[in-house]
């Protein structure tokens, strides 16, 4: 996103939280969750606060400390910068200074030590999740980076793939380390989260860890990675067999092929979060499986690889479109072998627009 567009959709994140405010009860909501300071303002260091005032901008603070001064005055030119070090502190402190009399906070990221530092300097008010339900409807330069970062994805494998990249006597590091190094050289800042690389009875454990274990003619080779590009994630699952596919392997990934499409048609505004699990998981359950899909369907992905809402039995709210989603479902036979088919979507009032585009028919390597 160019500098412009991050400004201009900072000051748009902000207005839209500050709508929220007298609904929550508050004057100002107290922001100390890296991720949603990043997302109203642009800012990418490691320590800072800030402070939304239901009044505007003018009102507002965003505080860091001196390691960042020449960083925040490039990154968020459109909001006067407190500089110290206790930076949520400083802000609730200063927060009565601005007539603030409701001070609301992240009670969900908040700790017990720092709140009570916190409730000696402003009346508190927990405010949980406001930020979040903000994020989970993308804007354009949001999707943008989420494109971008699903096509390095997909380059990335393919380019593993044609290359001879899964090949027995490969080990699972290996092949993990050559997926990472090919997103980077694509453009990606790094992995969205540490790329799994399962071979033959691993791709039986959901997230298993990559090893020297060697990859094996007939096996099932499991495959979850991303890319992470202007703090965007992307998300993708794709299995594959080593060599010629045995009927077992074929009747499996059929299975969870059928039950990733059920789950894709599922994506419309207005569905129920679980709705959407539940449409998938009846194809697993139908063919007697249901025990061997083990998680959830999918999640929201965007500043956070794990972020709302959760497509699952447990999740909750409706869909809407601009949300961006992963479809994941994952059939696994301990000490034999798994398959998952995972893609990252966007929810549109068409069909979803499925953002990881390498192909999901069966791979015989």
């Amino acid at each position: 996103m160019s500098e412009l567009t991050v400004k201009h959709s900072s000051v748009a994140r902000r207005a839209a939280l500050r709508a929220l405010l007298p609904g929550a009860g508050v004057d100002a909501l107290l922001v100390t969750d890296l991720v949603n300071v990043r997302y109203l303002t642009g800012f990418t260091g490691s320590n800072a606060a800030l402070l939304v005032h239901v009044d505007g901008d003018a009102a507002s603070r965003l505080c860091t400390d001196g390691r960042y001064r020449a960083q925040v005055a490039d990154e968020v030119p459109d909001l006067d910068t407190v500089i110290g070090r206790a930076c949520a502190a400083t802000l609730a402190e200063l927060a009565h200074e601005l007539g603030v009399g409701q001070l609301g906070f992240e009670s969900d990221h908040v700790t017990v030590d720092a709140h009570a530092e916190l409730a000696e300097k402003a009346a508190l008010v927990r405010a949980p999740g406001l930020v979040q339900r903000l994020r989970m409807v993308k804007d354009d330069g949001e999707l943008a980076a989420l494109r971008a970062a699903c096509a390095i994805a997909d380059t990335a494998l393919a380019e593993l793939v044609d290359h001879g990249g899964l090949a027995p006597g490969r080990t699972e590091a290996e092949v993990a380390l050559d997926l990472e190094y090919r997103m980077r050289a694509h453009g990606a800042t790094g992995p969205s989260f540490a790329s799994i690389v399962a071979a033959g009875p691993h791709s039986a454990v959901p997230h298993h860890s990559p090893t020297a274990t060697p990859l094996r003619r007939g096996d099932f080779v499991k495959l979850d990675f991303g890319a992470l590009v202007d703090g965007y994630h992307s998300d993708m699952t794709r299995t594959v067999v080593l060599g010629t596919a045995a009927d077992w392997q074929r009747e499996l990934y059929a299975l969870v092929a059928a039950a990733q499409a059920a789950g894709r048609a599922a994506l419309t505004p207005g569905a129920e979060v679980p709705d959407v699990d539940a449409a998938a998981r009846r194809v697993v359950v139908d063919a007697g499986r249901g025990e061997e899909f083990v998680h959830p369907l999918g999640h929201g992905v965007g500043l956070q690889i794990h972020e709302a809402p959760l497509l699952g039995a447990t999740g909750s709210g409706r869909l809407a479109a601009g949300m961006s989603v992963t479809v994941e479902p994952g059939v696994y036979l301990e000490g034999r072998g798994g398959v998952r088919i995972e893609d990252t979507l966007v929810v549109t009032d068409g069909a979803p627009e499925v953002l990881t585009r390498f192909p999901k028919d069966l791979l015989e390597i």
